[in-house]
């Protein structure tokens, strides 16, 4: 049986996909039963033809699980949030090369510094119980090394933040605990996610990743700043509600 004449040269049986992408005729179907391939296109009940651009979708699924160990739920979602085939894998490579470039960045620059816990509790007068509990929501997330916790820099400004917290008058003498960081970290997850989708689509194959990675880094400062004006805005725009409603 021959490729259907108005597409012919631009479909490619699941041997000549498989040669091309360089996996297995298995590889492609499991990828086919896990929704990561579009339907083929079937002339008959047991031949199938697919468009030569499977090749590079196939090649990136590949590539997503042998280099960053996605599982191929995971990637099913970056793909469809990538734009898929109407995308384009080179777009979808240019955001996985720049998040690669922003967390290499980020993790070499908390790598270069940090204070150990004893120096921490020292410092900030923040007891030994606080920091565990803030381990273990998640809000602080110390390294290990030699058997020793060291808490890099984001960690140390949010202890820095909460003893200021403490120290201004927010004890627990009034009901204020390490608890009530859940109420910040449940919408920054939120934003964030956001923040990064936004952040993603709009530059990632748009400049090169050194020079996005860049930009990125220096919209830091000014997007804190944003968030803390917008944060104490609409916190007196709260207040002012509150009064105006009428009182049960």
């Amino acid at each position: 049986m021959s490729t259907p004449p108005e597409q012919n040269g631009e479909l490619l049986r699941m041997r000549e996909l498989a040669e091309a992408a360089g996996v297995s005729a298995g590889t492609i179907k499991h990828y086919l039963r896990e929704g990561l391939l579009p339907e083929p296109v079937k002339t008959s009940r047991n031949m199938a033809w697919y468009p030569r651009d499977f090749v590079e979708r196939v090649q990136l699924i590949k590539q997503l699980q042998e280099e960053r160990f996605l599982p191929l739920k995971v990637i099913k979602e970056v793909l469809e949030n990538g734009g898929g085939l109407e995308g384009g894998p080179e777009r979808l490579r240019a955001m996985v090369e720049l998040e690669d470039r922003i967390l290499e960045r980020a993790l070499s620059g908390q790598d270069a510094k940090g204070l150990s816990a004893r120096d921490v509790r020292r410092r900030y007068g923040l007891p030994e119980e606080a920091l565990e509990r803030l381990e273990k929501l998640g809000v602080l997330t110390p390294a290990r090394q030699n058997g020793t916790k060291r808490y890099g820099p984001a960690d140390v400004q949010i202890i820095e933040a909460i003893g200021r917290m403490r120290a201004s008058g927010y004890s627990e003498a009034l009901g204020f605990t390490v608890y009530d960081t859940l109420i910040y970290k449940r919408h920054l997850e939120g934003l964030v996610h956001e923040e990064v989708e936004v952040m993603m689509e709009r530059v990632a194959g748009e400049m090169d990743a050194a020079e996005a990675a860049d930009l990125l880094e220096r919209a830091v400062e000014p997007m804190r700043d944003l968030v803390a004006a917008m944060r104490a805005k609409l916190m007196i725009a709260e207040l002012k509600r509150r009064r105006a409603a009428p009182r049960s």
